[in-house]
């Protein structure tokens, strides 16, 4: 009988204050001098987004929950929301605060390396000249500015724009008019380089923009005109209604339509605004005390600087990592037949993602091809992966793309190439009401001596190439049969949702990963409390399902050795004497995002090794379609063993996970090891030593 281990909050770190220490992870690496100076620049931006996204998405859903006065429950670590909502504000703050003092010594390094950012009040004559032909010519078309009174109702504010709040005031004391003007870096971007003798010059377009105040308010005739920035975030969840007369498409092009008017969650402002303009803005937008309210610097949309320019310092980025070529495919060789013969293993970004076109493109072409099917998740604005399906569809193959059109913030584009490949031929579906399909899945059909013969690629991450540059995720392409049978019986259930089949291979979401896990698991436990050897190694992004947490708490106390590399949330807390003493955590970030899923299972000594779509997350096992497909190359499995291997003994991008959230980086006396550069030499080596 197992022993049970019932959860409380002592021992589970809530979901979205974990999500905050991961951040403070992507903080730290804007704080790093290890890191190329502008790529640190970049991290601030990244941070910032990443932030934006938590209070449209986590921050609002637990708004809601506060209103509607629900209990917290396990996900929130059985803390209230109204009190969750307070801590999170309380480290946003922090955390903010801590970011702005790393962008000011950001700002006075790249002064000190040649780059300068300048504001309106260091211009040079002939650089205010520059920035007046600049806003005509390129910027005035693009600005509109909003009056505002009392008297008419107050303006829309978008959540993904930037504002600059106006006071214009006379010297004979009358009443200052106030305005609103919308910040366009959408069309000319948010920085622009300013000529300069010597030193690089940047300057925020808010600035540029400010220089020209007196230009765009000179009608006016006010004396003074002051501005301060102010960033407004709305609830981003989508309502998908329920009237059964519309289309899915329908509904979801409604639904995006009102994400623009969602609920405010967070207004961000200068802390330098005049008392009686924050005032009036607080009062007009009626923000209520659930809303995070935070008084920031000079500059909002930091999300921004991960387009920070260059400026003429290559030297001051990342040097390029050029992706390898992969030992066992070359142009001079079908692809679909390097598989038929053996497994292959895709490792991005280390390899090229132009395999993966590549595989998609010969299916296009091979007269035997039949049929091709794919889903969808996250493509490129300009996607090679559609070009490759739309000319498969016009050399006669029947294509079907499972396109989920609620994959959160690529909603519109998602939409976009929806139409664009029903135009060219294609069956777009929709995959399963109530589930997102997050599976990356191509299926190749091909007639092979009278008979088909099924090709796949499972995979850990999206179709998507630019993502593939700075993620890392596996795609595994398999002809063996074992796979290739259970992901065809996928896509008929994508087809025909009442037809759902039994799997034996793959661990599928929502149907059999939870109890394939826990059975894995348990068959550690029973193993380990036999005397032997038992041990798990995860690496995932997200780890916040208490009930496989509560397993892997049991197994750590059946004494268990688990290892987990998680990127960003995580609920388990290691080392609580007599539950989770055997439990070890460290999370990686660097120059690429950690994105790919790998679990494995000593099994005593007869290893099982699984690739996945799906982190250990409720959403992944009870609201998404996943797949968790079984690695049965030994060749493959050694690979994947290696690849971990040389993440753990990372030592110098790696910290430690722990409940307080401390971040701190894991050092020892090995020589020093940074496992992403340590990967791309793997590759590399294996490259060079099994060329065809």
């Amino acid at each position: 009988m197992k022993n049970k281990v019932y959860l409380t909050s002592d021992i589970y770190i809530p979901r979205d204050i974990s999500w905050l220490h991961f951040n403070a992870r992507v903080l730290q690496e804007a704080n790093d001098p290890r890191v190329p100076l502008i790529e640190r620049i970049r991290f601030l931006g990244i941070f910032s987004n990443n932030l934006d996204e938590f209070f449209k998405v986590r921050y609002a859903t637990i708004k809601r929950m506060s209103q509607l006065n629900q209990g917290g429950g396990r996900e929130l670590g059985d803390v209230k929301p109204k009190e969750l909502l307070n801590r999170l504000t309380d480290i946003v703050r922090e955390q903010q605060e801590e970011a702005q003092k790393i962008y000011d010594a950001l700002v006075d390094e790249l002064h000190e390396n040649g780059i300068s950012i300048i504001d309106e009040k260091k211009l040079t004559p002939k650089q205010r000249d520059f920035a007046r032909a600049f806003f005509i010519e390129k910027v005035s078309p693009s600005v509109f500015t909003l009056l505002l009174s009392e008297d008419r109702p107050f303006p829309h504010l978008r959540d993904k724009s930037i504002y600059l709040s106006i006071k214009l005031k006379r010297r004979d004391g009358s009443e200052p008019k106030l305005a609103l003007i919308e910040i366009p870096s959408d069309l000319v971007g948010r920085f622009i380089e300013i000529p300069s003798r010597g030193k690089r010059t940047v300057m925020y377009l808010d600035d540029l923009i400010r220089h020209n105040l007196r230009y765009i308010f000179f009608t006016h005739r006010y004396d003074t005109v002051t501005a301060h920035t102010i960033k407004f975030t709305r609830d981003a969840e989508l309502d998908i209604e329920s009237d059964v007369s519309k289309s899915f498409l329908e509904k979801m092009e409604e639904s995006l339509q009102s994400r623009h008017s969602g609920d405010p969650v967070r207004f961000v402002y200068d802390s330098a605004i005049p008392d009686d303009v924050i005032a009036m803005l607080l009062r007009r937008l009626d923000l209520d005390n659930f809303d995070s309210i935070i008084a920031g610097g000079r500059y909002h949309n930091k999300k921004d600087l991960i387009d920070f320019p260059s400026a003429g310092h290559p030297e001051l980025t990342y040097e390029a990592l050029t992706p390898l070529p992969h030992p066992d495919l070359n142009l001079e060789v079908s692809l679909l037949d390097v598989v038929a013969q053996k497994d292959i293993l895709i490792f991005l970004p280390y390899h090229t993602f132009s395999n993966i076109i590549r595989l998609l493109r010969e299916a296009a072409l091979d007269e035997r091809v039949e049929e091709v099917k794919v889903t969808l998740y996250r493509v490129a604005n300009e996607s090679r992966v559609i070009s490759a399906l739309i000319n498969a569809a016009k050399n006669g193959k029947r294509v079907t793309v499972v396109m989920e059109l609620q994959a959160r913030f690529d909603e519109e584009n998602n939409i976009r190439w929806t139409e664009k490949l029903k135009q060219e031929g294609v069956n777009v579906i929709f995959g399963v009401g109530g589930l997102k399909v997050h599976s990356k899945l191509i299926l190749i059909r091909r007639r092979e001596e009278g008979k088909i013969r099924n090709y796949v690629s499972v995979g850990t991450g999206n179709f998507n190439e630019k993502t593939s540059r700075i993620y890392t995720d596996y795609h595994l392409f398999t002809a063996d049969k074992r796979i290739t049978k259970e992901i065809f019986r996928l896509f008929t259930f994508f087809e025909a949702n009442y037809k759902v089949f039994k799997n034996k291979h793959l661990l599928l979401s929502p149907f059999n990963f939870r109890s394939g896990m826990l059975k894995a698991i348990d068959r550690e436990i029973e193993i380990a409390k036999a005397g032997r050897y038992a041990s798990i190694t995860l690496k995932l992004n997200s780890l916040c399902d208490t009930g496989i947490i509560q397993r892997l708490y049991e197994a750590s106390a059946a004494g268990v050795q688990i290892r987990v590399i998680v990127r960003g949330i995580c609920s388990l807390i290691p080392g609580i004497p007599g539950l989770s003493d055997n439990i070890h955590i460290i999370s990686i970030v660097d120059r690429f995002l950690e994105h790919s899923r790998v679990y494995t299972f000593h099994n005593d000594g007869h290893q099982k090794v699984y690739l996945s779509s799906a982190d250990i997350m409720a959403r992944n096992i009870e609201y998404r379609v996943e797949v968790t497909v079984p690695v049965y190359c030994e060749h493959i499995k050694r690979q994947l063993n290696d690849h971990l291997e040389i993440l753990w003994s990372d030592n110098q991008k790696s910290r430690f996970i722990n409940v307080a959230g401390s971040n701190t980086y894991r050092r020892n006396e090995q020589p020093p090891i940074r496992a992403q550069y340590a990967l791309y030499e793997y590759v590399k080596e294996e490259s060079n030593r099994r060329k065809p």
